[in-house]
């Protein structure tokens, strides 16, 4: 079994995601990635690998237990024990609390906080087991202060930020690290949301873990 500790990124993109996977990478770690689709999956593994990074991908919807659960079992079985799970995956729809429809609350909320319950619970046994290990969850400002027009993405990133500290209360006592990053506003290269800015936030706390959140904020 390699020896490199592995990184397990739920919710895989060109933004957040890359920023911590080549952060971490490039310190020793090796990097599974999940998401939904494999065209995309598969630009970001051929830019890691491109940088030299061990990098792995796995298709699975964040929106389906089922789903995570299947991809966790083969990352045990191919890769071994997570040592660090980030849970970035969100559904951005716009609409206010007086045009979204139940269901799409509904189904906003499986992406949005449901599966970071899922996909943190495939890790937690053995990290117990061990009594070490860190999960990460990508939270966001309206968390704190909701934004009307993005009001179901509000109730996720609000309801994943109290899972998110439930967690920690939980796991710390056993050697377990929860930590999650709010980001104020939207991620973009070149400005202080640049996701290689955001990676080294995840990094800071990896190393120290001595928050168990941190709010990214101009």
């Amino acid at each position: 079994m390699n020896d490199k500790p592995l990184l397990v990124i739920v919710g895989s993109g060109p933004g957040v995601s890359f920023g911590i996977a080549k952060k971490f990478g490039s310190n020793g770690f090796r990097v599974v990635l999940i998401a939904r689709t494999k065209p995309s999956l598969e630009r970001v593994l051929e830019d890691l690998r491109r940088l030299g990074i061990e990098s792995h991908g796995i298709t699975a919807d964040a929106s389906d237990p089922d789903s995570l659960k299947t991809a966790f079992e083969q990352i045990k079985h191919q890769y071994g024990a997570t040592d660090v799970l980030v849970y970035n995956a969100a559904h951005i729809v716009p609409g206010d609390p007086l045009s979204i429809t139940e269901q799409q609350l509904i189904e906003d909320f499986k992406v949005n906080t449901v599966g970071a319950l899922t996909s943190a619970q495939q890790v937690i046994p053995e990290m117990l087991e061990r009594r070490q290990g860190t999960l990460f969850f990508t939270g966001g400002g309206i968390a704190l202060i909701p934004n009307p027009l993005y009001a179901s993405l509000s109730v996720g990133k609000a309801a994943i930020h109290s899972l998110a500290l439930s967690l920690a209360e939980t796991l710390s006592p056993y050697g377990i690290y929860v930590g999650q990053v709010l980001i104020a506003d939207h991620v973009k290269k070149g400005t202080f949301y640049d996701p290689d800015r955001i990676a080294d936030v995840y990094w800071g706390l990896y190393n120290k873990k001595d928050r168990r959140e941190y709010l990214l904020k101009e």
